[in-house]
């Protein structure tokens, strides 16, 4: 094999490889050594058959594995000769004047990880927000509880419907004399007084009996989420179907031991525990992100062109994926392609973070054991019915990028908590108001993936899309994170619920208020029905 290097600019490096045609043959001729004891042909004894027969039948196919084994074997050498650390896989490109006999000459060009110079770990400090759970968020979740375990028992059909009550009902929604689509439903859950539908729906429906037919008289607001039916009048004709109540229970002992508890103190501290563990993820995700603003801060370097794109191609899929799905399409499209890159931005820290926590890591001996890597393995098999979890586990097994995917995740966590061990921690109490204030003002786009040890770079973390905005609609806050990516919504109708503003749902976790692009205000949406 003779390697000539045809490109060492920045981190992109390219080569001519040579093959010998006779490293090719003797690749040949070794399988057919291997193949010709099972070759069966008339007249010859079984294991007897020539290798130049065996050549002459399986000739062409010997060729082409003989070619690819030795372009891949190759690639290696190339590889573990030269260092190279590649960031993505390798683009190779056989010359096009090849034939079988000559020697094969290969064009390969890759990018190479950067040298990251070791890490700076001291110095960080950071600020952990703490906050503490008050009797009444306990008694809060307990009457949550009670509200759920709340059985709705019908009325005698004399019961006039009263604030609180919960309807059964079927209605067919018109505007000027005629029916609207999305208007209409059939048992339809409605309690009076929960502000569930327009103004004016519900609390015309106070005194109505079992069976009653009643036509309601509405207006839609003006903004009502479905543009056709804002600031119309409208009229609903109404049947009730039944009458239902639904008490909560009383909270005390008795209500504890019916969810099989020791008692009502089993409970409090059943519940104070799960608040607890939500404080302390907000706690955590507020302390990540000031930890990775700080690295991103203290460290710059080249990362490779591809890594970028490839981030970027996951977040721009995404982000089309949801345009799709908004009222206004199109202009969910003009905006993002408007904010091109800043998203692009986006990818490039998402790209730089990672490595850098990778490189972090394997300097500081983070590692996933194996016993942690069985758990993620079984884990995700759980999504698969049971005759393809075996096959799952295999695959992960057998495929380092699979697994690297799986690992990914962990590994970073666990790289973050070895940092949050390294740096000076200061506490301070604060409401959980405060805390969730902290977060979304810091919000960011894009969450760092660890380009951990034997990673195949391929993003599972998509980022959402933004809402398109209305036209005069005044700028949002900075939302909430959402790491996981939305599910296909279906095709919404209008009902007569009340339109509810959606705040823009975060694409990322970490960028800062710097690198994000603007979030405008969402248009408002027609609910899919009523609830």
């Amino acid at each position: 094999m003779q390697t000539v290097e045809t490109l060492n600019e920045g981190l992109k490096r390219a080569y001519t490889v040579t093959i010998t045609s006779k490293d090719i043959d003797a690749r040949v001729d070794k399988e057919v050594k291997a193949i010709a004891p099972q070759v069966r042909m008339p007249g010859f004894r079984a294991g007897k058959v020539p290798a130049n027969l065996v050549k002459k039948m399986h000739g062409e196919s010997l060729q082409r594995d003989a070619l690819n084994n030795s372009i891949q074997e190759s690639i290696q050498k190339l590889i573990a000769d030269q260092k190279l650390r590649p960031a993505m896989q390798p683009s190779v490109e056989l010359d096009e004047g090849f034939e079988f006999g000559k020697d094969a000459e290969i064009k390969v060009a890759l990018e190479v990880l950067p040298d990251i110079a070791a890490p700076s770990i001291e110095g960080l400090k950071l600020e952990r927000l703490t906050v503490e759970v008050a009797d009444a968020q306990v008694d809060e979740a307990a009457g949550r509880i009670a509200t759920q375990q709340g059985a709705l028992e019908e009325h005698a059909a004399s019961h006039k419907a009263k604030d609180g009550d919960t309807l059964k009902i079927d209605f067919v929604g018109k505007v000027d004399g005629e029916p609207f689509e999305g208007g209409s439903a059939e048992g339809v859950n409605l309690k009076i007084g929960a502000g569930q539908f327009i103004p004016g729906f519900e609390e015309q429906l106070t005194g109505v009996k079992k069976g009653e037919e009643k036509t309601i008289e509405v207006t839609f607001p003006e903004d009502y989420g479905a543009e056709h039916l804002a600031g119309k009048a409208a009229t609903f004709d109404v049947t009730v179907q039944s009458i239902l109540n639904g008490d909560k229970p009383k909270v005390d002992e008795e209500f504890a031991k019916s969810l099989g508890l020791e008692g009502l103190d089993k409970l409090k501290e059943l519940l104070k525990g799960q608040i607890e563990q939500e404080h302390n993820g907000l706690t955590r995700t507020h302390m990540k992100r000031k930890l990775l603003d700080q690295l991103a801060a203290a460290h710059d370097f080249d990362v490779p062109p591809s890594m970028v794109e490839a981030e970027f191609e996951q977040i721009w899929q995404q982000l089309q994926h949801e345009a799709t799905h908004e009222e206004d399409p199109a202009a969910a499209i003009a905006e993002m392609e408007a904010e091109k890159e800043d998203y692009r931005a986006i990818a490039v820290r998402r790209v730089r973070l990672g490595l850098l926590l990778s490189e972090i890591g394997q300097a500081n001996g983070v590692i996933v054991n194996d016993q942690e890597m069985n758990r993620l393995i079984m884990q995700a098999a759980q999504q698969y019915g049971p005759q393809d979890r075996e096959r799952f586990v295999q695959y992960v097994r057998q495929d380092p990028m699979a697994a690297a995917q799986l690992r990914a995740p962990l590994y970073e966590d666990k790289v973050v908590d070895f940092l949050f061990e390294k740096a000076e921690v200061t506490d301070r109490a604060v409401t959980k108001e405060e805390l969730e204030a902290a977060i979304e003002a810091e919000d960011g786009d894009i969450k760092p993936h660890v380009h951990g040890p034997n990673c195949g770079h391929d993003h599972d973390e998509k980022p959402k899309a933004k809402k398109a905005a209305k036209k005069g609609e005044a700028e949002a806050d900075a939302p909430a994170a959402d790491e996981a990516p939305a599910a296909e919504e279906a095709p919404k109708k209008a009902a007569p619920k009340k339109a509810a503003a959606k705040k823009d749902e975060a694409v990322a976790e970490d960028a800062t208020a710097e690198e994000k692009p603007k979030k405008k205000a969402a248009p408002k949406k027609a609910a899919a029905k009523a609830e």
